[in-house]
C-alpha cells in the first residue's frame, strides 16, 4: 500500500494514487456504495472502510493489487469463486493485470450487508434479554434490592 500520508477519507486516500488506480478505487468504491446504500464511509487501519452495524468491508490498493478485506466469513462463504486469487482468512488479492471482479464484490458486500444485519439483531435480542432479566430479578424478587438495615 503506497502510504504517502495519513489520511481521514476515503477521497484523499484515493488522491495518493495514480488516475488508472485511481479508477479501480472509485469504481469499487461506488460497487460498495450501491450493494450497502446505508453503509457509512470511514477510514480504518488507514483503508477505505465501509460501516454498517460493524465493518463491513475494507480495501486498499498496492504495487500490484487491490487487497479487499470482506472478513473471514466473507471469503469463506465465496471460497469457491475466490479460489482463483490470492488471500489469506480475512482477505484477497486481486492482481491489477486482471480485470477486477466487480460483480463478485458486490454479491461479497451483500453477503456482509446481510449477516452484519443478523449480528446486530442478535446483539439487541440479546441486551433485551439481558435486561429482562436484570430487572425482572429485581422486581420480582422483594429481597433484592433491599438494604440491609444492619
Amino acid at each position: 500500500m503506497i502510504k504517502k500520508e495519513n489520511v481521514n477519507s476515503i477521497d484523499t486516500y484515493i488522491g495518493q494514487f495514480p488516475a488508472e488506480i485511481q479508477e479501480i478505487l472509485q469504481e469499487i468504491r461506488q460497487v460498495i456504495k450501491e450493494a450497502a446504500p446505508e453503509a457509512e464511509e470511514k477510514i480504518s487501519y488507514q483503508m477505505p472502510t465501509f460501516y454498517q452495524g460493524g465493518n463491513l468491508v475494507h480495501f486498499a490498493a498496492y504495487k500490484n493489487h487491490i487487497g479487499f478485506y470482506p472478513a473471514p466469513s466473507g471469503i469463506e462463504k465465496f471460497k469457491q469463486e475466490l479460489s482463483k486469487y490470492k488471500g489469506a482468512k480475512g482477505s484477497v488479492q486481486f492482481p491489477l493485470n486482471q480485470p477486477i471482479p466487480f460483480d463478485l464484490i458486490q454479491k461479497i458486500v451483500a453477503f456482509r450487508v446481510a449477516e452484519n444485519q443478523i449480528l446486530s439483531e442478535n446483539k439487541q435480542k440479546k441486551r433485551k434479554t439481558e435486561a429482562g432479566i436484570k430487572n425482572k430479578n429485581v422486581n420480582d424478587d422483594p429481597e433484592l434490592g433491599k438494604q440491609d438495615d444492619r
